[in-house]
């Protein structure tokens, strides 16, 4: 009979020596109570507590959470938007006491607090400088609730505004206006790339001028040095000046039928083109050689017999 007594009390001072030990996890800490008052926190490892005397009340884990809030408010220019706003928090290691005790909700707190500082930022701009000063109302919401925490033992890490979102009809007006401004760019950049291809092109057209021009002058230059130096040599096989130009225009007229007789598909005709034509060409010239200098004679001999 004492045997069977025994095993009971055996078995069950084995559950409550197990039950005087606990493990802790790692950046979790743990709050013992004695009888319901506040007795120690306990951090990660093995911890003992006395059995049917001490109880865990609860656990806070010291790790950064992240809480996004999501909040519709109006503009300054009545347009209404909902703004996402993310906040990073943990509980302070050496404030464990008063973020478990006087902070029953914390999520419910910082929800309720990023909503009242957000509603109090966003009305005071306009929809476009939200956009451009998110980072400042971020900022805000930080200083705010990094004030109001610390109370409950709680340090704000970081807020982020992390999205942006217009009433639909509006987001669907400022693509349009984006649109429209894009396409006003696009054509002021066709208008000046068609302006540049122009004046290139003019550029192109002078320059080409210009060079036609020149090439021409240079022509002409090596014509003239080339019809120099044939009268040199003919004056110096006793043919004058008058004589050496005609056979000259001759010698050229005839050279000209013959490159025009070699062309197969040419439908340049010369005028006059009569076999005499040569032969009248130089009678012409030589006659004008002849009068012109017998006028230039006449006008000497009458400037020599003025009385002086």
């Amino acid at each position: 009979m004492g045997q069977f007594i025994l095993v009971p009390i055996i078995f069950f001072g084995l559950v409550i020596l197990i039950s005087s030990f606990f493990i802790v996890k790692q950046q979790t800490a743990a709050i013992i109570e004695r009888f319901g008052k506040y007795q120690s926190i306990r951090q990660s490892g093995l911890q003992m507590k006395i059995p049917l005397v001490d109880r865990i009340a609860g656990r806070l884990s010291l790790k950064i959470q992240q809480l996004d809030v999501l909040i519709e408010t109006k503009t300054l220019d009545d347009v209404f938007v909902k703004i996402k706003v993310s906040v990073q928090f943990m509980v302070v290691k050496n404030d464990v006491y008063d973020a478990f005790y006087k902070l029953e909700y914390p999520h419910d707190q910082i929800t309720s607090f990023v909503f009242d500082v957000v509603r109090a930022e966003v009305p005071k701009m306009k929809l476009d400088d939200v956009f451009v000063k998110k980072d400042d109302i971020a900022i805000a919401v930080k200083r705010d609730l990094q004030q109001y925490m610390a109370e409950y033992g709680y340090d704000i890490i970081k807020t982020l505004v992390t999205d942006i979102d217009p009433d639909a009809q509006v987001k669907a007006a400022m693509n349009r206006i984006n649109a429209s401004e894009r396409e006003k760019i696009a054509a002021q950049f066709e208008g000046d790339a068609a302006r540049i291809l122009i004046v290139e092109k003019a550029k192109a057209e002078a320059e080409s001028k210009r060079l036609q021009g020149q090439g021409i002058a240079d022509q002409r230059r090596e014509i003239a040095r080339g019809l120099e130096e044939s009268v040199e040599v003919l004056n110096k096989v006793g043919i004058n000046s008058q004589e050496a130009s005609a056979l000259i225009v001759v010698t050229q007229h005839y050279d000209t039928l013959q490159a025009i007789g070699g062309e197969t598909n040419s439908n340049l005709i010369l005028l006059p083109n009569s076999p005499q034509a040569g032969s009248n060409m130089l009678n012409d010239m030589v006659a004008s050689f002849t009068a012109s200098n017998q006028i230039g004679e006449a006008m000497k001999n009458a400037q020599s017999k003025k009385p002086k």
